[in-house]
């Protein structure tokens, strides 16, 4: 491997409800079992504004840390307590940087590993991927990527990987069923894609945008409607019988979830993903119907990881657009302004902003 620069660029946050800072820093010298990867993509994603925005100790992490959650990159330094057949690997990695003792990890849950109390991993508490290089703690917070296009992999770190834990949690339910997908956005035209895997009878998507209804349908949704009343009449309509047996909200907000709520069947599942700050009562007895099932997924486990590499090796991709390192902020502001079709790539190699779409 080439001698490695004693600096580099990193996009910092400094303060809490300010934008972060590109700055020169020292590249980290793994040691132990650390290994260096050298960033050859990092996705962003609206996790990023919410932690941009929060307010002083409302979460519990240090400052400053480099953001950027969703990496791929390849290894280009470890300690020695690290394999050297790393060395040169394109790898993925794992945002969640659990324990791997707990009863959790030891059961392959390492998303909910009980350890993950303050900072959970890279770019959320720790210094992530939106650099030129970035600092992993261990082996286990890689899963190999090679001949993966990392461009088209980084989302599929968060969004990809959520939806693929999303749909594990209610996979029981998903054979012969009618599913509502509300929310066509980042997570849920992967969804789309991930569900066409699985054996549903019927899918029904949700969106009030045309642009991400036209999506849906070309992803090979049933039915694809502007407004949850709408899915409902078209459930009432005698497609596939009454109700969904699964509803996936991507969206969270206090409308979507009351939708879910009137639109479920029997023995119907719903997974809240998204964080719109909707709120769901749940009741014995109550206004779900019976055998009502309800899940608030989080992220996704390691082994979901890989199961996602090797499906974007199959072909699912994210719609993407690609900025350089030098040119986040702008990124960020139009992920903020609700300009990103998709999701936004930073590519720290890049020396210019390329804004492109890669059409699902």
């Amino acid at each position: 491997m080439s001698a490695l620069p004693e600096t580099m660029r990193a996009l910092r946050l400094h303060a809490w409800g300010a934008a972060p800072e590109l700055v020169e820093v020292p590249v980290p010298v793994p040691v132990g079992a650390q290994l260096l990867v050298r960033v050859e993509a990092a996705g962003l994603c609206h996790s990023d504004l919410h932690i941009m925005d929060a307010a002083p100790g409302q979460l519990p992490y240090e400052l400053p840390f480099t953001l950027g959650h969703e990496v791929v990159g390849t290894v280009v330094a470890a300690g020695d307590a690290v394999d050297p057949a790393w060395l040169g690997r394109r790898a993925a990695v794992h945002g969640i940087w659990s324990c791997g003792r707990c009863r959790q990890c030891r059961r392959g849950r390492d998303n909910y590993c009980f350890e993950l109390t303050g900072p959970i991993g890279n770019g959320i508490g720790y210094d992530g991927g939106l650099a030129d290089y970035m600092l992993v703690p261990g082996m286990r917070q890689l899963v190999p990527a090679d001949g993966v296009d990392p461009v088209a992999l980084a989302p599929l770190t968060d969004a990809g990987l959520t939806a693929q834990h999303a749909l594990r949690t209610v996979g029981a339910d998903l054979a012969g069923a009618t599913v509502l997908v509300i929310g066509i956005g980042g997570l849920g035209h992967l969804a789309l894609q991930l569900l066409a895997r699985h054996d549903p009878v019927c899918v029904v998507a949700v969106d009030p945008r045309a642009e991400a209804r036209a999506l849906g349908l070309r992803l090979g949704a049933d039915a694809v409607v502007a407004s949850t009343i709408d899915a409902a009449e078209w459930l009432e309509g005698g497609h596939h019988g009454s109700g969904a047996d699964v509803v996936l909200d991507f969206v969270g907000s206090q409308d979507t979830m009351d939708a879910a709520t009137q639109v479920l069947a029997p023995g119907g599942r719903i997974a809240v993903v998204g964080s719109a700050g909707g709120r769901l009562e749940v009741a014995k007895g109550g206004d779900l119907p019976r055998g009502w099932g309800v899940a608030a997924p989080f992220w996704g486990s390691a082994g979901d990881l890989a199961d996602v590499v090797g499906l974007a090796g199959a072909g699912v991709h994210a719609r993407t657009e690609t900025h350089a390192l030098s040119d986040a902020l702008t990124a960020y502001d139009r992920l903020r302004r609700g300009l990103v079709q998709g999701r936004a790539v930073v590519v720290p190699a890049a020396r210019t902003i390329d804004v492109e779409e890669t059409k699902a």
